[in-house]
Order: structure tokens, then C-alpha cells, then sequence
């Protein structure tokens, strides 16, 4: 028996040296309503040190990301052709996701391997963007640069390597900016404690981007009845266009 119980033993010791995460966001429903300009969202919470020790700064490091909600996407290449832009190849991105940002106490590079970074995907570098379809190496990460760079040109992508504020080794707190475009749908927002380059704890909060009032109620319109919504945007276009013009007609 005793040898049965030591490696379990062994075990639990190992498992409470590991630090434990208590994370929270500033809201966890981001309404969008008529005007919306965007919001202002805030990640923070705890770093629990394994019991019987004390948390130092420089102790842990912080990396948090926001992601969601997962979209296919057709990416076009254009190229110029006797002056003339013209569509080239395109593929398509089955899951990408609609919004993601990444923001930690300091760069990436300096606080996790290539390797670590991979796999938890922090950084906009670390993506796993694969386009459906079989592609070479050298095209799927032309493309995936590419949509990266879209993406993030339209406020949806970003990363903010010293966004995370950690105060006495213990609290932490980063600001992560939605544009007025925000997807809506699902968000998961993920924080990672990192120490001596090893991802030592991670926990999940969850956000909702809806839409709310008159904005909503378009919105549920144009999903359940597509072609009664394509048919009034059509009228109302054509109304618009002959009010314009009786309001500028000349005698």
C-alpha cells in the first residue's frame, strides 16, 4: 500500500504548485444598439499563488486573448493587369474568427517559445488560419497574412503586447477595444498565467455581443424572412431615389 499511495501523493504536491487564475470582464453582455460607436471592454482579476507561498511581481506573466465568433470568409487576391485591378486566386477560411485580440504584460516573444506560442495561439502570428482546400505552405501563409492584415485594418484584429497591467504580483487588468463593426455572436475571453515560459494556469470568461432595440429588430427581420427583407430595402431605395429627386428637380 504504501507504494500505491506514494505516486498520488506525489502528484497532489505537484498540482498545488500551479497558481490559479480568477478572472472577470468589465461586462459580460455588450449590447449594440442605433449609433453604436463602440465599446470599451476590460479583462482583469487574481493570481492565486499555490497556498503557503506569496506572489512577487515578476513572478507570473499575463497574456489574455478575446476571440470570437468563428465565420467562414472567402479572401480574394487582387492583382493589376494592364492598369487594371483584377480578381487572382482566392480560398477559403472555413472558421476563422470574426474577432481576436491578444494583449499580455510583455511581448510575446519575451515570455513563451515559438513552440508554447503555437499552440496557444497568442499572437496574431500564431493564428491557425488554414484555408480549405489543399494549397502550398508559401500560398495558405501569403493568404493568411493577408486576412490578418485585413482584418486588423477594420479594428478586428489586434495585439497589444504590453496591454496587461499586473499590480504587486497579484492583480492584473487590460483593456481590450471593439470596433463599432464588432461581429456579434459568442466570445470566449481566455487568460493565461505564464511562468519561466510555461503556461501555468488558464481560465475562461464568457462575453455576448447582441444586438439590441431597433438595431435588433432589423437584424432578426433580415434572418428570418430574407427575401421580404430584400424586397422593402429594394422599395425603400427606390422611394428614397424618386423622393431625391422631386426635392432637387429644377423647373
Amino acid at each position: 500500500m504504501r507504494w500505491w499511495w506514494a505516486p498520488v501523493l506525489f502528484l497532489g504536491l505537484t498540482a498545488e504548485r500551479d497558481p490559479v487564475l480568477v478572472p472577470d470582464v468589465s461586462q459580460h453582455q455588450v449590447e449594440i444598439t442605433q449609433g453604436f460607436t463602440g465599446a470599451q471592454l476590460y479583462l482583469f482579476g487574481a493570481i492565486l499563488p499555490p497556498e503557503g507561498t506569496v506572489a512577487r511581481p515578476g513572478d507570473y506573466d499575463i497574456a489574455v486573448v478575446l476571440e470570437g465568433p468563428e465565420k467562414a470568409i472567402v479572401l480574394r487576391e487582387k492583382k493589376r493587369v494592364a492598369g487594371v485591378w483584377l480578381n487572382a486566386d482566392s480560398t477559403t477560411f472555413q472558421s476563422a474568427p470574426g474577432f481576436y485580440a491578444v494583449a499580455s504584460s510583455r511581448p510575446i516573444a519575451q515570455i513563451v517559445s515559438g513552440q508554447t506560442a503555437a499552440i496557444y495561439e497568442l499572437g496574431l502570428g500564431n493564428l491557425q488560419l488554414s484555408p480549405s482546400g489543399s494549397i502550398d505552405p508559401g500560398t495558405q501563409a501569403r493568404f493568411s497574412a493577408g486576412l490578418s492584415g485585413l482584418m486588423a485594418r477594420h479594428g478586428l484584429f489586434g495585439e497589444d503586447q504590453n496591454g496587461v497591467t499586473i499590480t504587486g504580483g497579484v492583480l492584473y487588468r487590460a483593456r481590450i477595444d471593439l470596433p463599432s463593426s464588432v461581429p456579434v455572436g459568442a466570445y470566449t475571453a481566455e487568460t493565461f498565467a505564464i511562468s519561466h515560459g510555461k503556461v501555468v494556469a488558464s481560465a475562461i470568461s464568457r462575453v455576448e455581443v447582441r444586438k439590441q432595440g431597433f438595431a435588433r429588430a432589423v437584424a432578426d427581420f433580415a434572418r428570418h424572412d430574407g427575401l421580404a427583407y430584400g424586397l422593402l430595402a429594394v422599395s425603400l431605395s427606390l422611394l428614397m431615389g424618386w423622393v431625391a429627386g422631386r426635392l432637387f428637380v429644377r423647373d
